[in-house]
């Protein structure tokens, strides 16, 4: 199969290559107006097992002609920005259809997207398909949408958002696309009636946790321009709001963003298009941050039995492979194609014709990992924050978090000698050093979460857990006294891990340079469940570390377990 990839060796266009460049039965035509940048980017893609071709192409010139002289079976158009196309802009699609040649673009602009049904009967007679947007909004939402509505009678509201990698790598056209339209009305679903939105200039904070995963960091989330806005109203005319977003860091940057679009939506500038150049010189070169990124849909409905229901999905990508994930739809209805699954002819978006068990077999082979989320009804503290992963804990961990009244074992306790430490583990109220001491845990269930008392021999002490609001979203908070400590559960295996990701002194966020270093975690051994908390500080050095076992002495039934309510 002969694949003319136009903006082969782009942004978007070069992931692609890469995402296909291991198939054998591929010829990839890399394709663009430099037959020089063509030639350099094979080079440094080196031994490949697809047959990689430097290809000059000019959307501008004679398309036909180019077609019938490089006769593809699949034209990929990957260059854009779609929104400025022009008059012309389906000229590329027009001259596919005519050629006999199946067509797919990545188009992100929601009025190029919804303009392709237009040519649907002509690709019909034609026998090719014509699939736009075929990247992640809106064929990946589209997907998880059609997973978390599952079952419902109605849909209510749709929102979700990417946020990419500070280090991911933003093309130029990618740039020129949201200068394009940031600050300028939209067409968008609100509260059931079409309505205006401003892209850049509404906003929303979430958290992208997978179940059982290192979350993102909380992000803010500006609404963008892209074909979901059109699209899922199509497929799902009943839901009264439908909402995306992207959600850039470093945040600093994001909000220069964001003052600019207020600027154009008061009428102050006419377009930051012309600031463009110097939009993708920020985007990549003042990066820092985390080397991670994620997305999220959320879905609020009503289920058959009439009951309200607010489920959502999330998605995390370590390092380089987050920005592969927009082009991996293509890869998808590409390696259907070689399988003798081409999807029907037709011009569309392609909301339909790539599946989230397609996705979930691409993401197999990365390091990304996606989970599910039912805030519909609180189950508890830890099964609420733990969604999905909760049931594969070990029964030990889960009799712990899940219901129990007292627990009892053994532990040893060892402190640090420093005149720091000492007085640190005084201040919080650590137990002394000991060996084989006897230690019991009660747990206090209430409205604002849960109080856990422990007690080394003849020492207590006591803290606070409640679910994180606000930055700490998703999060495990822990305080002792004016502290307070925001932590990530982690399920690894057997093992329940307790990462810390922020704290606060009377509610005022601290650095985490300055922060306390703790490993903390839960597992299972021999049957019983076992508990290792280790505290210390770069300047003060270890504070304290106490380790051992503990069982469940009684439980709380059913009826008495009040759920807690998450606490500021």
């Amino acid at each position: 199969m002969k694949l003319l990839v136009v903006g082969g060796y782009g942004t978007f266009g070069g992931r692609i290559v890469q995402l296909l460049e291991n198939e054998p039965r591929l010829k990839l035509l890399v394709a663009g107006r430099s037959l020089g940048k063509a030639e350099a980017y094979c080079r440094v893609r080196g031994g490949t097992k697809a047959r990689l071709v430097p290809t000059l192409f000019d959307r501008d010139c004679d398309l036909a002609a180019q077609l019938a002289d490089m006769r593809p079976n699949i034209v990929i158009d990957a260059s854009g920005p779609f929104q400025a196309y022009g008059e012309g802009r389906y000229r590329l699609i027009e001259a596919c259809i005519d050629a006999r040649i199946h067509y797919l673009d990545l188009a992100d602009g929601s009025e190029f997207v919804d303009g392709v049904a237009a040519f649907d009967a002509a690709a019909k007679a034609a026998g090719v398909m014509v699939l736009s947007g075929v990247s992640s909004f809106p064929v990946l939402t589209a997907a998880v949408v059609r997973r978390l509505s599952a079952g419902l009678k109605r849909v209510d509201s749709i929102r979700g958002g990417i946020a990419p990698s500070p280090f991911a790598g933003v093309g130029e056209n990618v740039i020129r696309a949201i200068a394009s339209y940031a600050g300028r009305p939209v067409g968008l679903l609100r509260n059931g009636k079409p309505a205006e939105g401003y892209p850049l200039t509404e906003q929303i904070r979430t958290t992208i946790a997978p179940p059982g995963r290192m979350p993102v960091r909380n992000t803010l989330f500006s609404l963008v321009d892209v074909p979901d806005l059109r699209a899922l109203q199509a497929l799902w005319p009943e839901a009264g709001t439908i909402w995306m977003g992207a959600g850039p860091v470093p945040e600093l940057l994001h909000r220069a963003l964001i003052g600019l679009a207020w600027l154009v939506r008061a009428g102050l500038v006419g377009s930051l298009s012309p600031l463009a150049p110097l939009m993708h010189w920020a985007t990549n070169r003042l990066c820092w941050g985390e080397h991670r990124g994620g997305m999220f849909v959320a879905v609020e409905g009503v289920d058959k039995a009439g009951r309200p229901v607010k489920r959502s999905w999330h998605l995390l990508a370590e390092g380089d492979d987050g920005p592969l994930i927009p082009s991996m739809a293509v890869e998808a209805i590409i390696r259907k194609a070689l399988d003798g699954r081409t999807p029907l002819p037709g011009a569309r978006a392609a909301v339909r014709d790539v599946e989230l068990e397609d996705y979930e077999t691409l993401f197999g082979s990365k390091t990304i990992h996606t989970g599910f989320r039912d805030d519909s009804e609180t189950r508890g503290l830890y099964p609420d924050l733990l969604g999905d992963a909760w049931k594969s804990l070990p029964t030990e961990i889960r009799a712990m978090h899940g219901g129990a009244e007292l627990a009892q074992g053994r532990a040893s306790v060892e402190r640090g000698g420093g005149m720091l430490s000492r007085l640190a583990a005084r201040l919080i109220g650590f137990p002394t050093a000991g060996t084989d001491v006897p230690v019991k845990v009660r747990f206090d269930i209430g409205k604002d979460g849960e109080t856990w008392t422990r007690t080394f021999g003849t020492h207590g002490f006591s803290s606070r857990q409640f679910a994180g609001r606000g930055r700490s979203e998703r999060l495990l908070c822990e305080g002792f006294g004016p502290l307070s400590f925001a932590m990530a559960l982690v399920v690894d295996g057997n093992r329940l891990s307790l990462v810390l990701r922020r704290w606060s002194l009377l509610g005022v966020p601290l650095p985490m340079w300055l922060c306390p270093r703790s490993n903390a975690y839960e597992t299972v051994e021999d049957g019983r469940f076992r508990f290792h908390v280790e505290i210390s500080h770069p300047v003060a050095g270890l504070i304290v570390r106490y380790r051992g076992w503990l069982e469940p002495a009684s439980r709380l039934a059913p009826r008495e377990i009040r759920q807690p309510v998450p606490a500021e």
